[in-house]
């Protein structure tokens, strides 16, 4: 399993924004900018459409050393051969997800408070998701979090990574700094 103990940028590379068809393209730019995480977003596509793509981007992600995430599709993340799989509060359980991608594989979890963040962590998690922190259209539906509990959330899950998702952007960098994204 790759060690993520150190990365710092989660690149997600969600069809939502970025065409089929320009996605490889798109992915290769990410991680040419240095992302340390590439994950394949592909929300209301058919899983063989996602195995199929996955199998596009992993030979990039392994030529640039970052570890390919497949979101909510633990079955095509093992078909695949990818690093892991990321799951949502409305999919499967950690220990469900890793019984199908392997146990050598990463599982990520989506988180939307303190307390899922916690109780992430103790599910077993590798690293989470903690978002999102402001407005974003990839979660419609969903309120923005903001940035009051990443400190917080920093202090109570000590033992994995915390990506900060949602709505960041360059202008509102600072203000994560300052709120204590690390």
């Amino acid at each position: 399993m790759p060690d993520l103990s150190q990365a710092k940028l989660y690149g997600i590379l969600d069809l939502g924004y970025v065409s089929l068809e320009a996605a490889p393209y798109t992915a290769d730019l990410l991680l040419k900018s240095g992302v340390d995480i590439l994950q394949l977003r592909a929300k209301d596509r058919q899983p063989t459409e996602v195995e199929t793509l996955g199998k596009q981007l992993l030979p990039l992600a392994r030529e640039a050393g970052v570890p390919l995430i497949i979101n909510d599709h633990p079955q095509v993340a093992a078909n695949i051969g990818a690093d892991g799989v990321h799951v949502g509060q409305d999919d499967m359980p950690v220990a469900a997800a890793r019984a199908l991608i392997g146990p050598n594989k990463i599982v990520g979890k989506s988180t939307h408070s303190l307390e899922q963040a916690v109780a992430a962590q103790a599910e077993g998690a590798d690293y989470i998701g903690f978002g999102p922190l402001f407005a974003t259209p990839t979660k419609p539906g969903r309120p923005a979090i903001g940035t009051a509990d990443i400190a917080a959330a920093h202090e109570r899950v000590e033992s994995i990574p915390i990506f900060c998702i949602g709505g960041v952007k360059l202008e509102n960098l600072p203000a994560l700094v300052g709120a204590g994204v690390r």
